[in-house]
């Protein structure tokens, strides 16, 4: 699963895909409107998921870790838990993030990881696969002989 090119905007429901990146603004096209693109500038609050995290007691748990927990507990499939039941969110939260700390994450957020989860899942952009690193480039040897 590769979140980097995932975004969150501020003010604005779902998410957006990166297309281009321009010196002061991001192309961006949404996950929910087919083919609706859009300039996107820094001072939108544009998020990227790769870089946002979880508060547990411990660590900050990446977005992904959770995503793919939440893929494991669903075998795929999409998550059905109550939005509206508080309850039952941070009982969910509980079975799939155990160690998530209860006074710094609100029900709010454990709402917008679903509906991401959600969004992402139909769009077949959630699996259990680490994102993959590019490997270095081999320097290229000059292998020029001398006459």
């Amino acid at each position: 699963m590769d979140l980097s090119k995932i975004l969150s905007i501020t003010g604005r429901s779902g998410l957006y895909k990166l297309i281009s990146q321009g010196k002061n603004n991001f192309i961006v096209e949404s996950l929910t409107e087919e083919g609706k693109r859009f300039p996107a500038f820094s001072h939108d609050g544009v998020a990227n998921l790769e870089n946002i995290s979880i508060f547990t007691e411990e660590d900050d748990i990446p977005l992904q870790t959770v995503f793919q927990s939440i893929y494991k507990k669903e075998s795929g499939g999409k998550c059905n838990v109550q939005l509206s039941d508080a309850k039952a969110l941070k009982a969910y939260f509980a079975e799939v993030l155990p160690n998530y700390d209860r006074e710094r994450v609100y029900v709010s957020n454990m709402k917008k990881v679903i509906v991401w989860y959600n969004l992402l899942n139909d769009k077949g952009l959630v699996d259990l696969e680490e994102k993959k690193e590019e490997a270095p480039a081999e320097e290229k040897k000059d292998t020029q002989t001398e006459e």
